[in-house]
C-alpha cells in the first residue's frame, strides 16, 4: 500500500509520497515512489506512483527510454513533450504499452494490473498543471475548486485536505497540510510509512524549491505529529458535551 498526494495552489506545486511497499507482513521494503524529471529553467515534472511496484517501474522505464511515434518515428519522452497535457498522454501510452506486454502473463497468474500516477509540473511559458493518471491510461486534471489529488490509501488523509485546502493557501502552508494528511494516513494504516519524499515547486521557476526526504526521527516531522495529536485532543475537549438525554415515555 502507499499514499501520495499532490497539491496545486496559486504559488506552486507540492507533491508528497511515502516509500513503504509490502507483499505481506514479513516482506516490507522501501522504494522511492516520487520521481523527478527536470531541466532547470526549462521544465520540471514529477511522477508519484501507487499500485503494483513492478508495473510502475516498467512504466517509468518506458517513459525514460521513450516511446516511438508510429507516424513520425520520433522517440517521445517526458523531456521532449511540448506541453504538460501531451506529457500526460505519453504516460497513458506507456501504461497501455506495458499492459499489452505484461497483461496476459499477469492474468495467467491471477494478478491484477493495478497502477496509478500523480503527474505534475510546469514547462516554461505554460501554466503549472497536475494530473491523476488511471490504470487505463486516461486521466483527470486538478482544478482550482479542489486543488489536490491523491492516489493509494487516500481515505484517512482526505478529511484534512477537504477542510483546510484551497487554491489561495500559501505554498509552504500547503506543504504543512499535506504532511498532516500523510501523518493521519500513517496513524491509521501500517502499509504507509517513512521515509517520505517531498517536492515543492514555485510557479514559473521551472526548478525545485525543495526536494527533500523526511527520515524517521526528523525533528520537524516528529514535532508536527505531536502538535497535531495534541491539537485534536484539545479541540475535542473544548467542544461541549452533547445535550441529548434519553427521554422517558410520559406516564398515562
Amino acid at each position: 500500500m502507499t499514499y501520495c498526494c499532490g497539491i496545486l495552489v496559486r504559488d506552486g506545486l507540492v507533491m508528497i509520497a511515502d516509500t513503504r511497499t509490502n507483499a505481506g507482513l514479513d516482506n516490507v521494503s522501501t522504494f522511492r515512489k516520487l520521481h523527478i524529471f527536470s531541466k532547470p529553467g526549462d521544465r520540471i515534472m514529477a511522477i508519484a506512483s501507487a499500485g503494483n511496484l513492478a508495473i510502475s517501474q516498467s512504466v517509468l522505464s518506458t517513459l525514460t527510454e521513450g516511446l516511438e511515434d508510429p507516424t513520425t518515428g520520433e522517440v517521445e519522452t517526458l523531456m521532449n513533450a511540448p506541453t504538460m497535457f501531451q506529457a500526460a498522454q505519453r504516460i497513458g501510452r506507456a501504461i497501455r504499452a506495458v499492459h499489452a506486454t505484461e497483461g496476459p502473463a499477469l492474468r495467467s497468474e491471477d494478478v491484477s494490473f493495478d497502477v496509478s500516477f500523480l503527474f505534475g509540473g510546469q514547462i516554461k511559458g505554460a501554466r503549472m498543471r497536475l494530473f491523476m493518471v488511471y490504470t487505463a491510461g486516461n486521466f483527470i486534471e486538478c482544478t482550482t475548486d479542489t486543488p489536490y489529488l491523491q492516489i493509494g490509501e487516500h481515505k484517512y488523509g482526505k478529511p484534512v485536505l477537504d477542510r483546510a485546502m484551497h487554491y489561495d493557501v500559501e505554498l509552504y502552508e500547503a506543504l504543512k497540510t499535506g504532511l498532516i494528511s500523510m501523518d493521519s494516513t500513517m496513524r491509521s494504516n501500517l502499509g504507509v510509512g517513512l521515509p517520505i519524499d517531498v517536492l515543492v515547486v514555485r510557479s514559473d521557476a521551472c526548478d525545485a524549491d525543495l526536494n527533500h526526504r523526511i527520515e524517521a526521527g526528523e525533528p520537524y516531522f516528529h514535532d508536527l505529529r505531536s502538535r497535531w495529536s495534541a491539537a485534536l485532543r484539545a479541540a475535542h475537549q473544548n467542544i461541549p458535551r452533547p445535550p441529548y438525554k434519553n427521554e422517558k415515555e410520559p406516564k398515562t
